[in-house]
């Protein structure tokens, strides 16, 4: 079901409390990286230009539910305050724009207290969520304050993520080819089950590759398997439409990349790291020919660029490709980052858990406890 829109708010003359995804790294008392708060400077706009004040509330890291300065919202409030050229409030709302502190400072937030909950709700007239990166918790702020407001809505961007999430699942343009890489093919068993059902090809690469390559009974050295999941694996590629590695750059180790070398079977001893050129070719071809890409997972150890050709190389298949490219979250999106191409993307999801909850057709409490749309 749609749910309700922050466009379809009247929020003049009232106090919003928008639930934000500001978990981002800070060093010696300054934000490292700030797409996350550029990310929630939309739905902040369009309060702000309607005739709203606006309160915002986020965690940062873990401080186990009592404060701790290491992960004070302080930073974050000077950081968006230059982001968006005005005075940002820190802690108690008094502004347009206000920060509290961080919202994991209270035991109340992570156990979901009803009374935690209706106190952050007293702070405001109505309430968006717009942190679809937390919205798979059910916390009070994503979730519990929810039941204090006539609506609750979905923040802009959160409203982008369903919409695009919720496409692929639903009615994508086709062919739809998705790619699926990363560690481990536990963490990705339902969202592998999901979208067979979808897909048109479905591209799998990165280390849990290994694991079906060794379910077909195709060499794979020393690299990581789950032996435990090799009957999962074959399950899987029962399914015609699934496509593996037909080559892998092999090294005896990853550190000091000694004899790196492209090669069909991984020989005993040694590793396989990324996708080979063969393997490259045969994902672009499936991408040019697709109107709606779903990426999720990197093809190989992309963080050490000796072993980033195989990742750079889908992300920039993507970049030019005219279909819908969606890039699920987590280590796609920082490969993409990386290489300077998010922008080319039509959707960067940010949220890692979340997104990948999402595609298993799992309800996130953040959403589920929205308003439908009318």
């Amino acid at each position: 079901m749609k749910k309700l829109s922050l466009r379809d708010l009247d929020v003049r003359g009232k106090r919003v409390l928008v639930r934000v995804d500001f978990n981002v790294p800070v060093r010696d008392g300054k934000v490292t990286d700030h797409k996350r708060i550029v990310a929630s400077l939309p739905t902040i706009r369009h309060i702000l230009e309607r005739g709203g004040r606006v309160v915002l509330v986020s965690h940062l890291g873990r401080p186990e539910g009592k404060p701790d300065p290491k992960y004070s919202l302080g930073p974050v409030a000077r950081c968006l305050e230059e982001l968006l050229g005005r005075p940002v409030a820190f802690g108690d709302p008094r502004g347009e724009v206000t920060l509290l502190e961080n919202v994991r400072f209270s035991p109340g937030e992570e156990q979901n207290d009803p009374a935690f909950a209706r106190d952050l709700a007293a702070r405001a007239d109505l309430y968006v969520n717009d942190a679809f990166g937390a919205a798979h918790r059910a916390h009070a702020s994503t979730a519990g304050v929810a039941r204090f407001f006539r609506q609750a809505a979905a923040g802009l961007l959160m409203e982008k993520e369903i919409e695009y999430l919720g496409k692929v699942l639903g009615n994508p343009d086709r062919p739809f080819v998705a790619i699926l890489g990363g560690a481990k093919v536990s963490d990705k068993i339902l969202v592998l089950e999901r979208l067979l059902a979808k897909v048109d090809t479905l591209l799998i690469g990165g280390a849990m590759a290994y694991t079906f390559l060794a379910a077909q009974g195709v060499a794979v050295g020393k690299s990581r398997t789950e032996p435990g999941k090799l009957d999962v694996a074959r399950a899987i590629l029962a399914r015609s439409q699934v496509r593996l590695p037909i080559d892998h750059l092999v090294v005896e180790r990853i550190e000091g990349a000694l004899g790196p070398r492209f090669m069909t079977e991984i020989p005993e001893g040694t590793i396989g790291v990324d996708i080979g050129p063969k393997t490259i070719d045969l994902f672009r071809a499936e991408i040019a020919k697709a109107k709606t890409v779903l990426w999720n997972g990197p093809m190989g150890i992309f963080e050490m660029e000796p072993f980033a050709a195989g990742t750079r190389a889908i992300a920039r298949a993507l970049a030019e490709s005219a279909a819908t490219t969606i890039v699920g979250g987590g280590d796609s999106a920082a490969a993409i980052a990386k290489f300077g191409l998010a922008s080319r993307m039509t959707h960067v999801s940010t949220g890692g858990g979340a997104s990948l909850e999402f595609l298993e057709g799992k309800e996130l409490p953040g959403i589920a406890c929205l308003t439908d749309a009318f």
